[in-house]
């Protein structure tokens, strides 16, 4: 966090009469929150990094696209146009995965050290409405847009195991197009069937549409995210929004639209496997949630935990063939590409529960339950699944950070009305750079 404010802020010292930074909120723990704009256009372009505390690559890109708009015309005083870039919406809850960010990357020390906060402490959602909003990361992520009025908001995430996508609330003809080609250049599978977009209109290959909000329970807001949150906030503005998803291990099946041998014995075996899961962490949470006590760290931990083990019964009904329930929708077609989404998704409800538990028995540095051998196992059995039996395969973060760029730019300029389209030749990216923006990692 404090380095990624050090390089928006020498970016601005490099080119005072172009790029700004100003502080626009503090978050709950008082870190400071930073909006770095570039660009003295009329019509404004907001861009939200850190959204999710454990997804960090939206640092690294948003200074890409700080230096890109920089260099670029088209970007900036051509498109009349300024852009407004927060660096991070999270930076309490980023704080908290410091841990992994360093290396090694492995799939079970991002786990052993994974942290995003419980459903109500999510800066993007709107549990109460706006005006019910009492988050202060929140709070400011509504007035900014309130003062910018921006033409065109993105939303910078990160999957952590699976495919690249795009989620929008108005359609951008043309987007998917360029998504295909940017993913396939830089080695990233498109996901063509995510499970938090199940259910969602289909604009373009791993593009789909944000439905608008409406009322649901904290179990449907976890997972379909269709209820009122800032990505639609800004509306009646004429905003379009687009959520930008990168995957740090990318799974190549993620993308295979051929047709299922059998997709309901596979159905069946993701539904059971995801319910022995959860009886499990349930039984590892009941022998050390008495030993929390009122710690607030502890606290910080179990919040999740809890959201997790709500969701995840309902998550296998909702797809277990044999469970018949007049209230849950009908699954759409599915192919490699969705069930594969969602044996991905079941098995991250596990793996985030568990190495949530993993940091709750280890900050407490007392196991008189001894449960952190069978988190131990847990862990490093269902993150060989990922590995081993799904392939997932690292994601270098320049990648990351390039694919994400590359697409925030070419919606910017859908938005704009002013898109040109994308040469196929790397020598048609003067930005292209084999150096991370950011230095997330060593590699």
């Amino acid at each position: 966090m404090d380095e990624l404010a050090a390089r928006a802020a020498a970016l601005v010292a490099r080119h005072p009469h172009h790029a700004r930074l100003r502080r626009v909120g503090t978050s709950r723990a008082g870190t400071p929150m930073w909006l770095l704009s570039v660009g003295h256009g009329s019509r404004h372009a907001l861009i939200v990094a850190g959204p999710h505390a454990n997804e960090p690559v939206g640092g690294a890109t948003v200074l890409r696209l700080a230096e890109r708009a920089l260099a670029d015309p088209r970007h900036g005083e051509d498109a009349d146009a300024t852009w407004n870039l927060l660096l991070c919406l999270d930076p309490d809850g980023s704080r908290h995965n410091e841990g992994w960010l360093s290396g090694p990357y492995t799939l079970g020390h991002y786990f052993r050290h994974f942290f995003r906060p419980g459903f109500l402490e999510q800066p993007e959602w709107l549990p109460d409405g706006a005006d019910g909003a009492a988050l202060p990361e929140t709070r400011t992520l509504l007035d900014l847009q309130d003062e910018l009025r921006p033409f065109f908001q993105c939303s910078l995430h990160g999957v952590d195991v699976g495919g690249a996508f795009v989620e929008l609330t108005r359609d951008l003809p043309g987007l998917a197009d360029d998504v295909a080609r940017t993913a396939a250049r830089l080695g990233i599978p498109r996901e063509l069937g995510p499970y938090d977009t199940l259910y969602w209109p289909r604009l373009g290959p791993a593009v789909y549409r944000i439905p608008p909000p409406r009322p649901g329970d904290l179990a449907a807001a976890i997972t379909e995210a269709a209820v009122e949150s800032t990505w639609y906030h800004p509306h009646d503005y004429g905003t379009v929004t687009a959520v930008v998803e990168a995957p740090m291990w990318g799974v190549t099946a993620v993308e295979d639209a051929s047709p299922p041998a059998d997709a309901d014995a596979v159905l069946r075996v993701v539904s059971r496997t995801l319910r022995r899961d959860t009886r499990l962490l349930e039984s590892i949470l009941a022998r050390v949630r008495p030993r929390a006590g009122g710690d607030p760290d502890a606290a910080r931990l179990l919040a999740p935990v809890d959201d997790y083990l709500l969701v995840g019964p309902g998550l296998a009904d909702s797809w277990d063939p044999d469970v018949h329930d007049g209230d849950t929708r009908s699954l759409p077609p599915l192919d490699i590409a969705r069930l594969t989404a969602l044996a991905l998704s079941a098995r991250r409800v596990a793996l985030r529960t568990a190495g949530l538990l993993h940091q709750l028995v280890t900050h407490t540095g007392r196991d008189p339950a001894d449960a952190l051998p069978e988190l131990d196992r847990l862990i490093d059995e269902w993150c060989a699944d990922y590995r081993d039996g799904y392939r997932a395969r690292w994601i270098p973060v320049v990648r990351q950070a390039e694919y994400q760029s590359r697409v925030v730019r070419t919606a910017f300029e859908l938005a704009a009305g002013r898109h040109r389209p994308c040469a196929d030749s790397r020598s048609s990216e003067p930005e292209w750079s084999s150096e991370a923006a950011v230095p997330l990692h060593r590699e």
